[in-house]
């Protein structure tokens, strides 16, 4: 996943492991709070993701067709390091961790690890590598993926 060098919104490529692009999340303009759109690339919209205002701490619902997927929030009082929640509804939570300075964490769902996220340095734009395991869906776990970017570092991406 590729975050665009000079861009006004927050774009997003993502590639498969072969380098073939795969996804692309397109960042709207004019808009309060975050609002991306992650499509394939025929531009058919796969999910929808929109920053919640008005709430206690960063908080993202992403949608598909209209319909609820899940709800990204970060959690407020840790003290070392930060937690991000993904409730799904009629799903066990999916559970972000690590070291989001850094851009290395997992997410885990009841304890098992389904997916993980490293920074590549020495790129000039954001690069991440993201490892989908098991039967997890991958647009999801990309679209908390770019929650978590934004959520993190969002002021730090605009160029």
């Amino acid at each position: 996943m590729k975050q665009k060098l000079f861009s006004f919104t927050d774009d997003y490529k993502i590639t498969d492991a072969d380098g073939k692009d795969a996804y692309y999340v397109d960042g709207k303009l004019l808009s309060l709070g975050k609002n991306l759109s992650f499509q394939d690339m025929e531009q058919r919209e796969l999910a929808h993701i929109q920053q919640k205002l008005l709430n206690w701490g960063p908080t993202f619902e992403i949608t598909h067709d209209g319909e609820l997927v899940a709800v990204v929030k970060k959690e407020l009082f840790t003290f070392f390091h930060c937690v991000f929640h993904v409730d799904e509804p009629g799903h066990d939570s999916l559970t972000a961790e690590g070291n989001f300075n850094d851009h290395e964490y997992v997410f885990t769902r009841a304890g098992q690890q389904v997916a993980s996220v490293s920074k590549q340095w020495f790129t000039f734009a954001d690069t991440y590598g993201v490892e989908v395991e098991g039967e997890e869906d991958p647009v999801l776990i990309l679209a908390c993926t770019v929650v978590i970017d934004e959520a993190c570092h969002g002021d730090q991406n605009r160029r």
